[in-house]
C-alpha cells in the first residue's frame, strides 16, 4: 500500500499516521520527496481499512502497489531518485563516470590511475580491496591495506570511492574508507548481507546477479530499501547465457526497462558485461544512449600485468578516448559527463 500525503502536510500529521500504522503491526517507510511525502506500507495490507486511512488529516490518496517490490517501484515514487555522494549527483542529468582497476595491487598503482582519471574529469574511483574469485588460487585483494591506498588516492585527487563488501563483518571496516559500498553479483541474493547494508547510511551499489531476473534484481534492492537505506543504485553487469565469445551477455535493454519499473539510478558495467576491452568503448556509448545514469569501467596502468581482469581493462590513454566519444553521445542525449 502507498499513502500519498498532500503537498505541504505538516510533519506532525505524518508522524501521527505512522504511529497508527505501527499500532496495526505494519512497517511504514516514509519517502520524503521534493513536493510531498509518500508512505510505503509493508505488511499484510488486508488488515487495513483504506477508508479509515484516507480519513487521516493530510492524506491525499491511498493506493495498492501491484509489484512485489514496493519501495523500489515507480508506483511508489514517480520522480527519479538522485543520490548525492560528496556533491556528485547520481541519477540526474550528469552521467556519473566510475573507473579504476579491478583490484588495488599497490599504492603506486592506485595513485597513478587516480591521477590520470582525475585529469579526465572522473569523480568516482573504483577498486577492489576484497575480491571474490572463482578459483581459490587467484589474487583476492590486499584487504584493509588496499582500502587505505584507495582512500589516500581519492583524498589526494578529490574523488569518491566505490569498493566491494563481501561479508557482514566487513561492513564497518569498509564503510570507514569507502563512500559507496558495492554488493557484487555473487552476493546479490545474500539476503543477510543486503539487510545489513540496508542499516547503514552509505549509498549502495548493487550489481545484478549473473543469472538473476529483473524482478529478482529489484527484490534484492527491496531488501536494502526496506531496512532503511534509500540510497541504492542498480548496476547491469551482464548475465550468463549460452554465448561463449563474451564473458557475459550485456543486456542493455535492461536499462530502459528498469527506467519504467523503478525510480532508482541505473549504472552499466561494460567491462564485466563483455570481458573484452575492444567491446568496452562501443558498449559505453550504447549504454549512454539507452539512458544509463552512470558507467563503470576497469582502467589499469598496465593491463598486461594486472593481477585480475587484465584482458578487459583499458589503459588510461584508451579510456581517455572513450571519455571523448562518450561526451558526444551524452550531448546528443541531452546529458553530460
Amino acid at each position: 500500500m502507498i499513502i500519498v500525503m498532500k503537498k505541504g502536510t505538516e510533519q506532525s500529521k505524518v508522524a501521527r499516521l505512522i504511529q497508527e500504522l505501527e499500532s496495526k503491526g505494519m512497517q511504514p517507510v516514509p519517502l520524503y520527496g521534493v513536493e510531498r511525502t509518500v508512505i510505503a506500507v509493508i505488511g499484510d495490507e488486508r488488515i487495513l481499512d483504506e477508508h479509515h486511512i484516507s480519513s487521516f488529516p493530510g492524506v491525499s490518496k491511498v493506493m495498492s502497489v501491484l509489484r512485489p517490490y514496493k519501495l523500489a517501484s515507480r508506483e511508489t515514487q514517480t520522480e527519479p531518485t538522485i543520490i548525492d555522494v560528496k556533491g556528485i549527483k547520481i541519477g540526474g542529468k550528469t552521467i556519473a563516470m566510475m573507473a579504476g582497476p579491478c583490484s588495488v595491487e599497490s599504492e603506486d598503482q592506485i595513485m597513478s590511475v587516480a591521477k590520470d582519471l582525475s585529469k579526465m574529469g572522473v569523480k568516482i574511483l573504483r577498486g577492489g580491496a576484497f575480491k571474490p574469485r572463482t578459483g581459490p588460487y587467484s589474487f583476492e585483494g590486499l584487504g584493509e591495506e588496499g582500502l587505505r591506498y584507495l582512500r589516500q588516492a581519492a583524498n589526494k585527487y578529490d574523488m569518491a570511492i566505490v569498493t566491494e563488501v563481501m561479508e557482514i563483518d566487513q561492513i564497518e571496516k569498509v564503510a570507514e574508507y569507502a563512500d559507496i559500498l558495492q554488493i557484487g553479483t555473487r552476493n546479490m541474493q545474500n539476503f543477510n548481507l543486503l539487510k545489513a547494508v540496508g542499516k547503514t547510511q552509505k549509498p549502495i551499489f548493487l550489481k545484478r546477479g549473473m543469472s538473476a531476473t529483473i524482478t529478482e534484481f529489484l527484490l534484492a534492492a527491496e531488501y536494502i530499501l526496506s531496512n532503511g537505506n534509500p540510497n541504492v543504485m542498480l548496476c547491469e553487469r551482464g548475465i550468463r547465457t549460452f554465448e561463449t565469445e563474451t564473458r557475459n551477455t550485456l543486456a542493455l535493454a535492461t536499462v530502459p526497462l528498469l527506467k519504467e519499473l523503478t525510480h532508482l539510478p541505473i549504472i552499466v558495467d561494460p567491462s564485466h558485461g563483455t570481458g573484452k576491452k575492444s567491446l568496452v568503448a562501443p558498449m559505453v556509448k550504447a549504454a549512454i544512449a539507452a539512458g544509463a545514469d552512470g558507467i563503470m569501467v576497469e582502467v589499469h596502468p598496465n593491463p598486461e600485468e594486472a593481477l585480475s581482469d587484465g584482458d578487459q581493462s583499458l589503459t588510461p590513454e584508451e579510456f581517455k578516448d572513450v571519455m571523448k566519444e562518450a561526451r558526444k553521445v551524452a550531448l546528443a542525449c541531452d546529458r553530460e559527463l
